[in-house]
């Protein structure tokens, strides 16, 4: 009984910040490089300063959590950590 209510709540869990960071890094770098294999084979008409700046800008949105991530491991190592 108690393995299927860990099963259960397993389920239940949602995402948290790193993993859906994780997957915004993931989209940017397929964006940078399925962008950049159409524009060589002529397919898309974007430039490459488009294709990267917008891979640049899906990384950038999430980019505060991974600082916010380092600033508090700073925080713990010079104020003790848990």
């Amino acid at each position: 009984m108690d393995d299927q209510t860990e099963l259960e709540i397993q389920e239940n869990k949602k995402p948290g910040a790193k993993q859906i960071s994780l997957a915004a890094q993931i989209v940017s770098c397929v964006w940078i490089a399925g962008n950049t294999v159409l524009k060589g084979l002529g397919i898309s008409k974007l430039e490459m300063t488009d294709i990267i700046y917008s891979g640049i800008a899906i990384a950038a949105i999430f980019t505060p959590v991974y600082f916010s991530i380092f600033l508090d491991k700073i925080k713990d190592i010079r104020l003790g950590g848990k």
